[in-house]
């Protein structure tokens, strides 16, 4: 079963090649994109990720608090 992974980054360039990568693995597949703190949280509780590749410096808040934000919406 392949790892479901979202990545969390306000620079387009950033998210290209990150997917890029992660489209390469046999055992990973790229469940979705973010741009905001606010558009993880929501994209992670709509996709239930298994893993988050997270920015920590994001337009609207930190990559911290987003993590943190998801941790509470999905503690599992």
């Amino acid at each position: 079963m392949a790892i479901r992974v979202l990545i969390v980054d306000d620079h387009s360039v950033v998210r290209a090649g990150v997917a890029s990568f992660i489209d390469g693995q046999d055992d990973m597949t790229l469940v979705g994109e973010a741009t905001t703190c606010a558009a993880a949280v929501e994209a992670a509780e709509q996709l239930t990720p298994d893993a988050v590749i997270m920015d920590i410096r994001l337009e609207d808040s930190s990559g911290i608090d987003a993590c943190r934000k998801i941790k509470e919406s999905q503690p599992t």
